[in-house]
């Protein structure tokens, strides 16, 4: 079993920044792939980014230029850099993690942009 908690989330001003955390634990050997998903009030959930054990990441069209993932595979840790953030960016953000076929979530963290 993979354990994912997510951390870094708050309030923030249209324009500012925020970074995620989400740490693993548990059984993580063969950890591969690790993102994080958002889902918007009232709607589905959607793919933000992901970053592979060997670093290669992939953004969704509405994220790129604005935010990084980055991932610390001695700590078992991705991060989430959201710069530029938009109301519309405001959501519960999720991380998720691949082993052997197998997608575990954290619980999310609640990103609220507003001013």
């Amino acid at each position: 079993q993979v354990h994912l908690v997510e951390s870094g989330g708050g309030l923030v001003q249209p324009g500012g920044s925020l970074t995620l955390s989400c740490a693993a634990s548990g059984s993580i050997f063969g950890l591969d792939t690790m993102g994080w998903y958002r889902q918007l009030p009232g709607k589905e959930r959607e793919l933000v980014t992901s970053v592979t054990n060997g670093g290669n990441a992939n953004y969704g069209d509405s994220v790129k230029g604005r935010f990084t993932i980055s991932r610390d595979n001695a700590k078992n840790t991705v991060y989430l850099q959201m710069n530029n953030l938009k109301r519309e960016d405001t959501a519960v953000y999720y991380c998720y993690a691949i082993k052997f076929l197998a997608t575990y979530w954290g619980k999310g963290t609640l990103v609220t942009v507003s001013s």
